[in-house]
């Protein structure tokens, strides 16, 4: 009951400041490189330390992550414009 009751206050709240909530998958997001789109597991050795197999990208696995979840949640906003 918990995730519903946030979910619901944060659309609302969402609504009132004139922002939309756009759900994005999260598998994936850290272990995805932003520069090359390689996934896999080993590209994160570490909880914080991302480095590509492929193209030997390095970064913040939480830096990562964002970047992979801003770009997932752009992609239905580009497909269907308002």
């Amino acid at each position: 009951a918990g995730w519903g009751v946030f979910l619901t206050i944060l659309h609302a709240k969402a609504e009132s400041a004139g922002r939309e909530v756009i759900a994005v998958d999260p598998r994936n997001t850290s272990r995805t490189c932003p520069a090359c789109g390689h996934t896999a597991k080993e590209n994160r050795p570490t909880q914080e330390k991302f480095h590509c197999l492929a193209c030997g990208h390095t970064a913040h696995a939480d830096t990562v992550g964002a970047i992979n979840v801003l770009r997932a949640g752009l992609v239905p906003r580009h497909a269907n414009p308002a």
